[in-house]
């Protein structure tokens, strides 16, 4: 079985400075949050900061 851990996720987008904190799993050297964009429609340019739980 794949061993995962949560993690905590701070996602801050570059273009219109948004952050959304998320917990999610990190599955092997991914991290799995759901997240898909940001509200401004930003789908690409972000900046992510994990801590472990």
């Amino acid at each position: 079985m794949v061993k995962s851990e949560r993690v905590k996720v701070i996602i801050h987008c570059k273009r219109c400075g948004e952050k959304f904190t998320l917990r999610g799993r990190r599955v092997q050297d991914k991290i799995e949050t759901g997240f898909k964009q940001c509200i401004c429609s930003n789908d690409q340019d972000f900046e992510m900061i994990t801590v472990d739980i």
